[in-house]
């Protein structure tokens, strides 16, 4: 019999899983980078990540049906696949092939400072003078790691590849809007968007001239698991535990440990010497974001927890 206090436990422990399987995935992109280019890895990681979600989907209850994919279905994950995976991990992956994963990995934490901007124009919403606050402390964060903790020079470690890592937060946001308007089973419908997002690398791997090739083993291997646990396993681990959780908040403010293990399996499998001015730039970037949903939880009469 599963008791309340069952099912939190379960949530936890789901989650830290799904932490655990994210906090990899600097290390994994960094690794795997050694072996194939930046673009063939996406693709590789794509289709890997596309087909594990069709078989996680199809051994559900709540499988997709061919009658279930009408046209509108398409067109809506056309149009998110074209964000993620495609052009989300496309500037990511090549962010991370210009900077240190410590740098692009952190950088790449920002989105959800991304999305109180995005929210202005998108979704109609007012800015209040505390989260231009989380803002710029977030921003502080980002210029620390950004410049390697050199703020009296200014100067950029790769003005391109931290313009790509910061950029890439944005086009996650976007999708994060999408997707919150998109009432589908979730399943299902990342793996119609990673369909698509295929796709798009596909024609792009041609238009390019560089075609599609068999990677080397090692490149294969990080491919495949970059597709199974950073594009479909774990986000189903993820939403089990959001299911299992009586409180949503619990299990999401999990997700604050991923950036800081991350560091570890970067210094662990990467061999990069972590440098205070990350650690002190992520810690900014965090409380940043924390501070803005708390001023977000205290306007709507809730708590943090």
């Amino acid at each position: 019999m599963n008791t309340p206090l069952t099912n939190q436990k379960k949530a936890y422990l789901l989650a830290l899983l799904a932490v655990l399987f994210w906090s990899t995935m600097s290390s994994a992109f960094k690794l795997t980078l050694r072996y194939i280019s930046f673009d063939q890895m996406l693709f590789w990681s794509s289709v890997s990540g596309c087909f594990t979600l069709l078989v996680l989907n199809q051994l559900s209850s709540r499988r997709l049906r061919l009658k279930d994919v009408n046209r509108r279905s398409l067109a809506a994950s056309a149009l998110m696949g074209l964000f993620n995976p495609f052009l989300y991990y496309l500037i990511l992956f090549k962010a991370y092939d210009l900077l240190e994963a410590q740098v692009a990995g952190t950088l790449n934490y920002t989105w959800p400072i991304a999305l109180v901007l995005l929210s202005i124009p998108f979704l109609k919403q007012k800015i209040k003078p505390l989260s231009i606050v989380a803002i710029f402390i977030s921003f502080l964060g980002i210029v620390i790691i950004s410049t390697n903790g050199n703020l009296q020079i200014f100067e950029l470690a790769n003005p391109l590849g931290v313009g790509l890592a910061v950029g890439s937060a944005f086009f996650w946001a976007i999708y994060w809007i999408l997707n919150m308007k998109d009432k589908r089973e979730e399943t299902g419908k990342i793996m119609l968007n990673l369909f698509f997002g295929s796709v798009y690398i596909l024609v792009y791997l041609l238009v390019t001239g560089e075609g599609v090739h068999i990677p080397v083993r090692e490149a294969l291997a990080g491919s495949v698991y970059i597709g199974l646990f950073e594009m479909s396993i774990t986000f189903v681990i993820w939403l089990k535990a959001l299911n299992f959780s009586g409180n949503t908040a619990k299990v999401s403010n999990l997700i604050y440990l991923s950036p800081f293990f991350a560091l570890f399996w970067i210094n662990l499998t990467v061999g990069e010497t972590i440098r205070a001015s990350t650690v002190a730039g992520l810690v900014l970037i965090i409380l940043g974001i924390v501070f803005q949903q708390f001023t977000d939880r205290k306007k709507k009469g809730t708590t943090m927890r």
